[in-house]
């Protein structure tokens, strides 16, 4: 278990002994004042206290039965009631004799006695995290919808409880920040040894988003045929933007929290996304004159520490931050790019980096790939590389070509290279013509965009808003990738899905946001 999750146990234990102890002190009752004699036949004489009903164990919604659950996250032991079943669909569906694949299906009930008619419904990332694994991460962002609304999780065929493309040969090795370096034969190998493991119990080419729109709609006709709220989170953005072109009357409102366009090739300006956001970040150092006399220009230290590692690249022994078991890495130019672009997606992360670029360039690694194991461990269990790669390889690597500008910033072209090798194995399924085409809508839609998020930047945001007609740009100050759960957004959240009134938001409490300062050592940034 991460310590990250460990700090989440200690926080849950504390308050709930906080609110215990709240709520038997607030319930006690004066000592009594009757008389002590009569109190044994008095007390004997008292009718025994009704049992509580039983908690039912099922559920019935639409067409469905649900039974009562609790929903996980790989690496954690905390767990989130829900209501689940098993939605069976076709692999394939233009084929009756396809194979049937069971589709993980949660519900989280609304605390309402009669909820909205409207259900909400959220679209995990990647693509290849699983919505209910998601739920433990973001749930508290939706209390305040829970309060009138049901929730619904369906896991992406390809992730989580749907018949996942999880390969155990490349899968949860504990290692996520490497970016592809020059051996991609070695890489074209593991691809292969994926894919016939993935081949025993599912076909590739059907694990598309175009597909998994299907199964949405199937899931709410299931459901009783509500309309959904949609709340996608990255990749998810684009789920929701398919689900909407194909089923708009379906649809009530459209959160997209760090969205991508329709019209992205995915992976195209991934290293300018995270040049850019990278200037901004140590922007802020310079701008601070003790971060500046510490660390003078990070982003120059990062290119000569770059250049050194292209020279000489070596392997580095470091402590496991959680085990202090030593652990031996390669490291690379393309390491390091991996590693910088993990730190760059959260503002905390992002904070460390100055420092973490300086112990690195003058021999200390274990700041850099010490924090990095942390993040890697925690994001390990959450993705399934197999169903990446379905999207990835049917719906943008055709289209992706290496960009010359971007050769020599810190990404370069390696995940352009990397795409590119895995889907000429990888199977690919089909693309609809209109696949790529901008989103025309005048449906409620709130767009999310971290200022400083080096994967789906504001600009994104912008080009989506181009194309709608009642929607909303929210920018964070400061902020990276993925905003459900910052500041006052979930009270912002809980008031759109309400309402769903995108330009009658009143969201000034969002102008609290700001950057985490930069860290001048390990105690902190300056006072």
């Amino acid at each position: 278990m991460s310590g990250r999750n460990v700090l989440r146990i200690v926080v849950v234990v504390a308050a709930l002994g906080w609110f215990g102890w709240r709520y038997i002190h607030s319930h006690e009752k004066p000592p009594a004042q009757a008389d002590t004699a009569s109190a044994p036949a008095a007390a004997a004489s008292a009718p025994a206290k009704p049992l509580p009903p039983a908690k039912p164990k099922t559920w019935k919604v639409g067409s469905l039965t649900l039974h009562d659950c609790e929903l996980g996250r790989p690496g954690s032991g905390i767990t989130k009631e829900a209501w689940c079943t098993t939605f069976k669909v076709p692999e394939n569906r233009a084929d009756p004799h396809s194979r049937i694949i069971g589709l993980k299906l949660a519900l989280v009930r609304s605390d309402a006695a009669v909820a909205d008619k409207d259900m909400v419904v959220l679209l995990a990332g990647g693509p290849g995290e699983a919505a209910t694994e998601s739920w433990q991460m973001v749930a508290p962002a939706f209390d305040g919808v829970l309060k009138h609304h049901d929730v619904v999780l369906l896991d992406q065929r390809g992730t989580g409880g749907s018949n996942p493309l999880s390969c155990t040969s490349t899968d949860n090795d504990g290692d996520d920040t490497r970016v592809a370096g020059p051996d991609l034969d070695q890489l074209r190998k593991e691809v292969q040894s994926c894919l016939a493991e993935v081949s025993k119990r599912a076909d590739p080419r059907y694990y598309t988003t175009t597909v998994a729109v299907q199964d949405l709609e199937d899931v709410r006709k299931a459901l009783g045929a509500p309309t959904f709220d949609l709340v996608g989170v990255s990749y998810g953005t684009r789920m929701a933007q398919q689900y909407l072109m194909h089923h708009p009357d379906a649809v009530r409102s459209v959160v997209l929290d760090s969205p991508v366009p329709n019209q992205t090739v995915l992976g195209e300006d991934f290293a300018a996304n995270l040049e850019h956001a990278l200037k901004l970040d140590f922007a802020q150092c310079t701008a601070n004159p003790a971060c500046k006399k510490r660390f003078g220009d990070p982003m120059q230290t990062l290119y000569q520490l770059r250049d050194a590692l292209r020279a000489n690249p070596h392997t580095v022994s470091f402590r496991d931050p959680q085990t202090w078991a030593t652990v031996t890495r390669p490291l690379n130019e393309y390491a390091l790019a991996g590693v910088v672009r993990m730190f760059a997606y959260t503002a905390e992360t992002a904070a460390l980096l100055p420092l973490s670029i300086d112990a690195a360039a003058h021999g200390d690694v274990a700041p850099l790939l010490g924090q990095a194991k942390l993040l890697s461990g925690d994001l390990s269990g959450d993705m399934n590389n197999g169903m990446s790669m379905s999207v990835i390889c049917s719906e943008d690597a055709d289209l992706l070509k290496p960009r010359p500008e971007d050769a020599n910033t810190i990404l370069g072209n390696h995940l352009i290279d990397a795409i590119k090798t895995e889907c000429s194995v990888w199977p690919h399924g089909t693309r609809p013509a209109n696949f790529h085409a901008p989103l025309k809508s005048d449906k409620p839609i709130l767009i999310l965009d971290g200022e400083r998020d080096p994967v789906t930047p504001p600009a994104y945001g912008k080009t989506i808003l181009a194309g709608l007609g009642h929607a909303r740009q929210l920018l964070f100050k400061g902020q990276g990738h993925s905003e459900l759960s910052r500041g006052c957004m979930p009270k912002l959240l809980t008031q759109f899905i309400d309402k769903a009134d995108p330009k009658g938001l009143d969201a000034s409490c969002l102008d609290r946001l700001g950057p985490t300062p930069t860290f001048i050592d390990f105690n902190g940034a300056t006072p």
